[in-house]
C-alpha cells in the first residue's frame, strides 16, 4: 500500500485560496517592483488581457501543482508485505590466529595444498554465511589482539575483511589471553546468555599481557562460551639432505591448554587436522550453536515523492514554454 511519512503537509492545501482571500488587492496604479510572467496571469491585470478559458487554465495549473509540490513534501512511499527476518539475539565473536606459523601448508583443498590460514578463510566464510540472525564480530591476534570488525549483522563486510586479513599483519607471535581479554571487553555490555568465542589458533600463548587461562576465568564471570580450535596437520613429508623426512608441523598446540579454556568457559576443543576435519567442525558449531529462528516482521519500502515532484516540474516547463511561446 501507499503510505504518507508526513501526512500533516496536506493541511496547507487550503493556503493559497486563503491567500487569495485574506491578501489585499494591488490598486490598478500600483506598480510592482517584481514582475514575474507566470503570476501575471493570476493577478486582476492579467484577466484583463487573457480571456477567461485561458486564465481558468492557468489558475488549475497552477492548482495542480501546489497539490504534486504538497504529495512530494508529505514523502509518498509504497509499503511492501511483512517478511519475516530471524533474529538469534546471539552476539558471536571470531578470533584468528594471524601468527608466523599460519604461513604453514599442510592443508590441501581441491588438490592443491594451501597453507593453514588459506583453509581457515575458505571454511570460516562459509560459517559466517550461515549464521543469519547472529550479530558477529571479528578479532584477528598475533603479538597483540585487535578488532577488525565489531559485532554487526552484515556478514558479507565481516567475510571481506576475513578474506583480506594478511599473514604477520599482528606479528609473528600468539597472543591467545589477549584475545580472550579484548573479546571480553567487547561484550562485557551485551545480554549475558547470548556470549559466544570461537577461537582458532595452531600454536601456543607467547605473548600478550594476559594469560589465556586468567582470561579464561574472567570469561567464564562474564558468562562468554569458549570453543577452541586447534588447526594444523600432525604430520607432513619435507625433502632433505638425508631424503624424505616426517614431521610434525603442529608441535607447538597447546592443545592442553585449549581444553583448559573450553573447559572453564562451558565450550568445547576441536582438533582440526586437515580441511575436511575444519569443515566438520565448523557444521558441528552450527548445531551447538543453532541459530534461533525469532522472526521480527519487515517491511520493505520504496520512496515515491520524486513521481509527483517530477511532474509538477513538468508542468511548470510547460506552462513556462507556453507563456514564452505567446510573448514572443
Amino acid at each position: 500500500m501507499i503510505e504518507f511519512e508526513w501526512p500533516w503537509i496536506f493541511l496547507l492545501l487550503p493556503l493559497p485560496f486563503l491567500a487569495r482571500r485574506l491578501l489585499p488587492r494591488l490598486k490598478e496604479t500600483q506598480q510592482a517592483a517584481l514582475r514575474v510572467p507566470f503570476l501575471d496571469d493570476f493577478s486582476d491585470q492579467a484577466s484583463t488581457r487573457q480571456s477567461t478559458k485561458q486564465q481558468s487554465i492557468m489558475l488549475l495549473a497552477a492548482f495542480a501543482i501546489w497539490i504534486l509540490l504538497l504529495l512530494a513534501a508529505a514523502r509518498p512511499q509504497w509499503v511492501g508485505a511483512p517478511i519475516d527476518l530471524p533474529v538469534s539475539g546471539r552476539d558471536l565473536m571470531m578470533a584468528i590466529d594471524l601468527s608466523g606459523s599460519m604461513e604453514t601448508k599442510d592443508f590441501v583443498l581441491n588438490n592443491k595444498t594451501i597453507d593453514r590460514l588459506t583453509a581457515t578463510k575458505v571454511v570460516a566464510s562459509d560459517f559466517i554465511q550461515r549464521r543469519q540472525g547472529d550479530r558477529i564480530g571479528l578479532i584477528l591476534f598475533g603479538d597483540r589482539a585487535y578488532v577488525q570488525t565489531p559485532l554487526t549483522f552484515d556478514r558479507k563486510t565481516v567475510t571481506t575483511l576475513l578474506l583480506e586479513a594478511a599473514l604477520g599483519l599482528a606479528g609473528q607471535r600468539t597472543a591467545i589471553g589477549d584475545a580472550i581479554g579484548l573479546t571480553v571487553k567487547r561484550l562485557q555490555k551485551n545480554p549475558e546468555t547470548q556470549r559466544v568465542l570461537i577461537l582458532m589458533t595452531d600454536g601456543a600463548s607467547n605473548a600478550g599481557e594476559i594469560e589465556p587461562l586468567t582470561a579464561a576465568d574472567l570469561a567464564a564471570k562474564a558468562h562468554l562460551k569458549i570453543y577452541t580450535i586447534g588447526i594444523g596437520a600432525d604430520e607432513i613429508f619435507r625433502r632433505s639432505f638425508f631424503g624424505m623426512q616426517r614431521v610434525n608441523p603442529s608441535s607447538d598446540l597447546d592443545e592442553k591448554m585449549l581444553q583448559a579454556i573450553a573447559n572453564k568457559t562451558g565450550g568445547r576443543y576441536f582438533r582440526a587436522r586437515n580441511t575436511e576435519e575444519l569443515e566438520e567442525i565448523y557444521a558441528m558449531l552450527d548445531k551447538l550453536e543453532p541459530v534461533e529462528q525469532d522472526a521480527q516482521s519487515f517491511r520493505p519500502t520504496l520512496a515515491l515523492f520524486y513521481w509527483p515532484l517530477g511532474l509538477a516540474l513538468l508542468i511548470t516547463m510547460v506552462v513556462t514554454a507556453a507563456r514564452l511561446g505567446k510573448s514572443a
